[in-house]
């Protein structure tokens, strides 16, 4: 057992940024890495790690590099989900070719574009025999974690389990190019979000202890729509901020969903998860909301209930930015603040707990397969939209199923 780990990252966009300033919260490991296409971003990344004395961060030429490198002993996957695979394939090629001695990989939300795609990620990690985690970050936020044990522990040991979870995450929209692309993303909304609200919905309804499959999904009913940014003076904002590859105007991808998932628990009683996501959104920034519902009990989250709240007048002038709360939609005005971003969307928690299992060489809980479990609930919701219908779980050609958003087939 090692007493201490280096880590390299795939990816140097926004995610893997918010993962390395998260990384002021973790003790037994140092970011070691960096690999991205795109050398100056890797670059940028790299020094936001060394600025933050998290680690002597230094950029690699390639996967197989980085993998065969002595310093790293783990990967974070954080690139864009259309490389997934890709990238998974080269840090396998380089383990399976002598090059690399990794005992870890974690994976960034969503595991993959599909259920074909998901599948692939497992076959490759086993493939690997690695242990490896599913970077789910919001059932590390403290209000779920401490939250959960309250009720769970209190409450629901006295009357009864919970029966209702309520998860909802909205923003106006990503920030990237390739995000609001349903060919490069895997979808719209429902795929860049709702992985979040199903598997927190999901983590809260699950008896502290038991598997994640001790609650079975039994059917799912969901719609998807595009209430903002398929009107005119949107699509053509759209076009401006991304080029043209970004066309709502006849490529949209949904900027809302919202699915029903019936679960049952043991005993067969019913569960039910309510998962909204939308990126039609307009607030002061990224509200995370949850719920959980009970025989005699509640529990409710919204991370906009910020303790700290500013007020800017008129005069109060400036740049756009996010330096308030992420995706920030204002700079005047009443403003709640979200003082550790970090902290409170559960990122140091998250890779506190990975580096924890992979240092002490104990398989994570929160897995690919959960990743895989994840998806094809995703994709149940897409073909149950599609269909105009509640549907059993699992349908058929659940495997090979693409979403018409996926195929740009989809017309909003």
């Amino acid at each position: 057992m090692k007493k201490r780990l280096g880590v390299g990252f795939i990816g140097s966009g926004f995610n893997a940024r918010f993962h390395i300033r998260s990384w002021i919260g973790v003790r037994d490991a140092d970011v070691n890495g960096i690999w991205s296409p795109t050398s100056e971003h890797a670059e940028e990344a790299a020094a936001i790690a060394r600025s933050l004395r998290v680690g002597e961060a230094r950029v690699f030429n390639s996967i197989e590099d980085m993998v065969s490198s002595p310093e790293i002993d783990c990967i974070w996957l954080c690139g864009p989900n259309d490389r997934r695979i890709e990238n998974m394939e080269a840090v396998v090629h380089a383990l399976k070719a002598g090059k690399g001695n990794l005992i870890g990989i974690a994976c960034e939300k969503p595991l993959a574009r599909n259920v074909a795609e998901a599948a692939r990620m497992v076959e490759l990690v086993e493939q690997a025999g690695v242990l490896h985690g599913y970077l789910e970050n919001q059932l590390f936020t403290p209000s779920v974690t401490r939250g959960r044990s309250i009720l769970w522990t209190r409450a629901a040991a006295l009357t009864g389990r919970p029966y209702l979870a309520r998860a909802a995450e909205e923003h106006s929209g990503p920030h990237m190019a390739w995000f609001w692309r349903g060919e490069l993303q895997g979808g719209g909304v429902l795929n860049d979000m709702m992985c979040h609200s199903i598997e927190v919905a999901r983590f809260m309804l699950t008896e502290p202890g038991q598997p994640r499959g001790s609650i079975r999904p039994m059917s799912i009913s969901a719609q998807i729509a595009s209430l903002k940014w398929t009107r005119p003076e949107y699509a053509e904002a759209l076009t401006k901020m991304f080029g043209k590859e970004v066309d709502y105007r006849n490529k949209p991808a949904e900027d809302f969903a919202r699915a029903t998932v019936t679960f049952a628990d043991e005993h067969g009683h019913r569960l039910i998860a309510e998962a909204t996501t939308s990126w039609s959104y307009v607030g002061p920034g990224l509200r995370l909301s949850m719920e959980l519902l009970g025989p005699e009990y509640s529990l409710s989250i919204n991370s906009l209930d910020s303790g700290l709240k500013l007020f800017f007048s008129r005069r109060v002038t400036g740049e756009a930015g996010e330096d308030l709360v992420e995706k920030q939609n204002a700079e005047q005005g009443l403003m709640p603040v979200v003082g550790n971003e970090g902290s409170e969307y559960g990122y140091e928690d998250e890779d506190r707990y990975f580096v924890r299992c992979f240092i002490e060489g104990k398989q994570p809980e929160e897995s690919f397969h959960d990743g895989l479990a994840v998806t094809e609930l995703l994709m149940a919701a897409y073909m149950s939209a599609e269909e105009k219908r509640e549907i059993e779980f699992p349908p058929p050609n659940l495997a090979s199923f693409v979403p018409a958003v996926a195929r740009g087939e989809w017309k909003g």
